[in-house]
This record gives structure tokens, sequence and C-alpha cells, in this order.
């Protein structure tokens, strides 16, 4: 007897295919027949006339993997089970919450407090990741859940904070904890260029660890040393490594910043004008075309056989911490060092000059050479709060630099600083050239959101605190609602390949991310009619409207637009010979 039946529902299979008409039977967690059931015995039928029926959303670049591990991981994640997500990706940007290995044990602890407010001490109870994954398989978890291994750990474990590239010894070391990661269960190694300390990596690391991955088979991915003026030499970084190991790779969260230099404030307030008279009067500005030929770029690699795909995100504005916007020789040693160089009014004199006087010179692991120079490329205006921790700041969430600093007196580079010192180093950020998603710089989205080998993605971090991005309600509902049906730049079968078949394929994750029989049953049934993402910048943690069923591994998580709570129906999803 099948266990559940949904009847009559249109069915959009994740491959891109058309799509058809028929019902679906599922045995306990699997899809065990497509077709006509009108006959057949089962326990439970969902009506999905009028509906449509995809494979559950696949997100190939989350952070969600950062609250799994919590008692209440279930209310936090629920944002993205709502929004139809059933499968991540966690572990991106070189960071996660294993391995915690000694030596390094107490800089990457730092490292993981600094961006994630956690008591590691109180809060881990594992060192590797092995023990790490069997916790979280003893616990349970909310949703599927394939899981990186963090380069940003293992240089902790191999180098420790320090501004210089890896000996071969210090390479050898951080190969044998990645073999470790890849044992136990890890899909690949993520890497994030841009930060300290995966930002003093040098290529040749990067290959060495590479021949770890290929040995498991696993993906490397990778969010780039540049996205700007040199975004070019950064892919073929990740191009050099997949090539040279005949790996696969991913290129993270695909954006470009314009680098304006000397013409830098007047062209910024340019864009700001832009923006803001952009509905009113839409200048053909060809904003659109670095990330255009970036994508071209990495779809000619496929052609010539290298296995490289990407991810963006349907949003112009990002997020990080804030510290990652201080040069990496600021940001050496434990988080005391560097919270002391920010209370040194000589020492923060040398953060500004690196700040306002640096060079983005390729490979930017010079002292002022990095490129997540953001207040250079963008302006104080770019950082908006995101998350405080202590109570007393709270009201700067959703403001901006130059807005706090006008309120407290003083240079946006010292209310920085100065926020910075009273959090503890505890801030996040979000960073956007003009209003966050305005129509304007939107445009720069919209290659990657209508290609067909362009994978769509959130970036989710989810811990309970501050102000969460919009992405994080509703990803999927706003990338179908404004681009399949309000700009019409590309059609559903496509957009839901996007989200489903085509992160599944390229990063092996096994009977996932189609609606086939033998595959595992997470389903999304949705109404096309009335799916939208209500969740904007200023309000962003509502939910979304038109998701009506989520089913994972067979069990319906989402019931008639209502959550479903303590299944904890995910799996960890490890990598197996």
């Amino acid at each position: 007897m099948l266990s559940l039946v949904i009847k009559g529902g249109k069915i959009i299979d994740g491959t891109g295919s058309k799509s058809y008409t028929a019902d679906i039977g599922i045995v306990k967690d699997k899809i065990a027949v497509i077709g006509n059931l009108s006959d057949v015995e089962c326990e439970e039928v969902i009506d999905a006339k009028g509906k449509v029926v995809t494979p559950g959303f696949v997100d190939p670049h989350s952070h969600a993997d950062l609250s799994l591990h919590k008692d209440n991981a279930e209310e936090l994640l629920k944002p993205l089970i709502m929004q139809g997500v059933t499968t991540f990706v966690g572990g991106n940007c070189g960071m996660a919450l294993s391995p915690i290995l000694e030596p390094g044990k107490e800089f990457i602890y730092t490292y993981i407090e600094v961006f994630s407010s956690f008591d590691p001490e109180k809060e881990f109870k594992w060192s590797k990741t092995a023990e790490y994954f069997d916790s979280l398989e003893k616990k349970g978890i909310p949703l599927n859940s394939a899981i990186l291994a963090p380069h940003g750990l293992l240089r902790l474990h191999g180098v420790g904070p320090e501004n210089r590239y890896a000996k071969p010894e210090e390479i050898k070391k951080m190969a044998t904890a990645l073999e470790e990661c890849m044992e136990a269960g890890c899909v690949g190694m993520s890497t994030g260029l841009q930060y300290f300390p995966g930002s003093q990596s040098n290529t040749e690391e990067l290959i060495e660890l590479g021949k770890v991955l290929k040995k498991y088979e696993g993906i490397f991915t990778s969010h780039l040393r540049s996205y700007s003026n040199t975004l070019e030499l950064a892919l073929e970084e990740v191009f050099k490594v997949a090539r040279e190991n005949e790996i696969r790779a991913q290129v993270s969260h695909l954006f470009w910043v314009p680098d304006f230099g000397l013409w830098g404030p007047f062209l910024r307030k340019m864009v700001r004008f832009l923006a803001g008279i952009y509905n009113w009067l839409p200048i053909p500005v060809p904003v659109e075309k670095p990330i255009a030929e970036a994508i071209e770029n990495i779809v000619s690699q496929r052609k010539r056989g290298i296995s490289v795909s990407v991810d963006v995100m349907p949003t112009t504005t990002g997020f990080t911490h804030l510290l990652a916007f201080f040069p990496p020789w600021a940001l050496e040693g434990n988080r005391t060092q560097v919270l002391n160089r920010l209370k040194d009014k000589e020492v923060r004199k040398k953060i500004l000059h690196s700040i306002e006087h640096g060079r983005m010179v390729w490979p930017h692991t010079g002292p002022d050479s990095w490129t997540l120079n953001l207040f250079r490329l963008m302006g104080w205006e770019c950082a908006h709060i995101m998350a405080v921790k202590s109570d007393k700041n709270k009201r700067y969430e959703g403001m901006n630099l130059v807005q706090i600093a006008e309120e407290r007196g003083v240079h946006p580079f010292d209310a920085a600083c100065d926020l910075l010192l009273e959090e503890e180093g505890h801030v996040l950020v979000f960073e956007s050239i003009a209003e966050p998603d305005d129509p304007f710089t939107e445009r720069t989205t919209y290659p990657s959101m209508s290609h067909p080998e362009v994978m769509v993605s959130t970036d989710s971090i989810l811990m309970g605190f501050g102000m969460p991005s919009p992405l994080f309600y509703g990803c999927y509902p706003k990338f179908i609602r404004r681009y399949c049906k309000e700009l019409k730049i590309v059609d559903l079968e496509t957009a839901i390949k996007k989200c489903t078949g085509l992160p599944a394929e390229h990063f092996k994750i096994k009977e996932r991310g189609l609606v086939k029989e033998g595959y595992y049953a997470d389903i999304v049934i949705f109404d096309y009619e009335n799916i939208d993402s209500q969740a904007c910048f200023k309000s962003p943690n509502l939910g979304p409207t038109g998701i009506e069923e989520v089913i994972i591994n067979g069990n319906r998580v989402v019931k008639k637009g209502v959550f479903n709570s303590g299944l904890n129906a995910g799996r960890l999803l490890k990598y197996c010979k």
C-alpha cells in the first residue's frame, strides 16, 4: 500500500522538461510510482489539482549548518522549509563548526565566535568532523544537509592566524585534516578567499588540497578572492584548481562590484541617483554586462571539459561580518589582539589609511591589497547593521554606518571601530552600493537569473538574532514571482531546474532534486498564481505565500501551509565511497 498519493498536480520534474499532469505515489521515504493512481489504495491523499508539484528546492550555498546543533534548530531553520527548501549544502565560505583541532583550537573558536556569537566551549562537544556528524545524527535535523569541509578552519589548524603563505609541512597538516573530514562524509571543501585567513593562501596551496578532494570525488567551492577589478583572475584560479585535479568546482554567490578608482565618490553618488529615479526614468546603463561576461566565462570552461558551475542570489544585497571589511593584517591573532588594535588611535589611523589607499593588486595577499575593501569600493554608506549582540545597540540594526556616525558625531570608520569594541567583535552587516534591492542595481541579477546553467542560492544564516536577509524567508518564492511571473526572463520549467535538479546533479546529491520514481520524496506543492515572498529589507522575517506542502523524505513537514513541528525529517547527506 502507498503511504501517500499526490493527485492530479502539474508536475515539473526538475530536469527542465515540459510539465505534465499525473499522480505521485510515495512509499515511506521514496517516490514509488508516477502515473494514474485513481484505483490504488493509499493511507493519505493530497489533492494537488490546479497546483504545481516540483522537487524540493536544493540550496547550494547556505550557512544553515551553523544552527543544526542547536536544540531549537527546527525553529531557527523553519523559514527555509516554509519556502520549500528540503536540502541545503552547508559549510560554505571556508566556515563551519568542525573540525576543531589542536594546534589552532583557540583561534578556531575565536573565528567561529566572532561570526556566530556562539560560546564554543559550552556548545561544542566534538573536535573531529566524524564526532560532529555523529552528534547531529543522534539529535536529528529538520532538513537534508550536505556539509563541506571548511578551508578557513583547516588553515587555522595548519598555519594559525598568520598573514603569510603556508609552508609545505603546514599544507600536509591541512591535507591530513581534510582527509579526515572527507572520511567522515563531507562532500567537498569550501574556501573563503576574500576572508582572513583564507585570503592568505595561494593557488598552489589550494591545488595541493584539491588532490585530497580528487581521491574522494569531492567538490571544490569558492567564495572568490575577488568580485571586483580582478574577477577574471579569481575565476581562473578556481578553474586551475579544478583543471589540475580533474575535480568539480563551484563559484559561490557570484556578484560584481565596480572599482571606480579616484572617481569613486562621484560615481557612487551617480549610482544612488540613478537608483532613485529608475522607476520613473529607466536609463539603459549596461550594468548587466560584467556578470553576463563572467557567466559566459564559466560556461565556456564547461564546454572545455572542466566541471565548474555557479550559484547566484536573487538580490543585490550581500552580508558578512564587519571585521571582514578590515585589512588582513589588522585581523592577525586572537580576538583580544584584534580588538586592542581598534582601541589604539594610532593603529586606527593605519587601518583607515589601508582602507582609503590600499591597491587591489592580484593575488590580493599583500597587507593592503585585499579585495573585500568594500568601504573603498562602495563607500561608508554601503554597510547596514544586520545584527549586534547587546541590547543597547539593537536600535542600530537596519541603519548604515553614516547614519550611526552622524548620531554619534564621529567619522564612519570610528563608528565602525567603536561598535565593534562595544559588541566585542560581534557585528554582522549587509552591504549594498545603493538602497537594498533597488530596481536599477537589480538589473545586474538578470543574466544569472535567466541563464539555465546558473543555480539559485540563499546564503542563509539563521541563528535567532539580528535582522535577517529577506532571502532567508523567501528566496525561492521571490525568484519564481519576480523573474518568472513579472519579468518573464525565465520559464517556469527552467527556473525549477535551476533550484532543484541542477544543484543536486553538480553536488552529486544522489536520488534527490528530481520528481522521479526511485528518488527520495522531497517535494514542494505550490499555487503558482499566489506564490510570492512577503519579506523585504525593512520587514524581512515574513513568510511566503503560495507554498502549500513541503514533503521531506516522505514526511509532510508543511501541511496545507502550516508547519508540522517535531518531525526532524531531514538527513545528513554524507559522501559514500
